[in-house]
């Protein structure tokens, strides 16, 4: 890959809450490639150890804030990465989020700097393995409607999005490799 363009490394996986996305990066990682925990896991995690509140369910608009700060973060940490960097969501998400909380103005400063490559991938919502948990709180109906909205945010800054199959999570990390492979010059591969 050429060294000019690292965020063309920085691949983000999106979509439906509950769809797949950490396993798929589960897999990845198996396979050597670099990933980055979702970066709202991380926070709800750390919050709750100190007794803080920047949780969604508490104060959604100080938890968006704090997700952007750790995807700036993530990818600082990941500049040096010779190769893909997987990042299961990012700073697109975290600004919508704290968008849609506030009305803010937050996406159109992300449409020249902290980019991501270009191809988006996209967890759909797949009910029949959606399982909420103490960190995923929210029902399907709120994870629909922040799909919904992710589809609609990428698209306007430049981003296209790929929907992956509802497969097995082998098959998802092999679409989503082959889909990365054909996108780059012969030279580069």
């Amino acid at each position: 890959m050429r060294e000019e363009e690292p965020m063309s490394r920085f691949v983000i996986i999106s979509g439906c809450s509950g769809g797949g996305k950490s396993t798929l990066l589960l897999e990845l990682a198996r396979r050597g490639y670099a990933t980055v925990e979702e970066p709202g896991r991380r926070i709800i995690r750390e919050e709750n150890r100190i007794g803080g509140s920047a949780l969604p369910w508490t104060d959604m608009a100080a938890f968006a804030r704090r997700a952007m700060e750790v995807a700036i973060e993530d990818r600082g940490s990941a500049a040096h990465a010779a190769s893909w960097v997987f990042f299961d969501r990012g700073l697109v998400d975290a600004a919508a989020a704290l968008e849609h909380a506030t009305g803010e103005p937050t996406l159109r400063s992300l449409e020249r700097t902290h980019r991501y490559n270009t191809l988006v991938f996209f967890t759909p919502p797949w009910p029949e393995i959606y399982t909420g948990d103490d960190d995923r709180r929210h029902d399907m109906a709120a994870a629909l409607a922040e799909y919904n909205r992710l589809l609609h945010v990428y698209p306007n800054l430049g981003y296209d999005v790929d929907l992956l199959p509802k497969t097995s999570v082998e098959e998802r990390a092999d679409y989503l490799l082959k889909r990365l492979e054909s996108l780059q010059p012969s030279a580069e591969r």
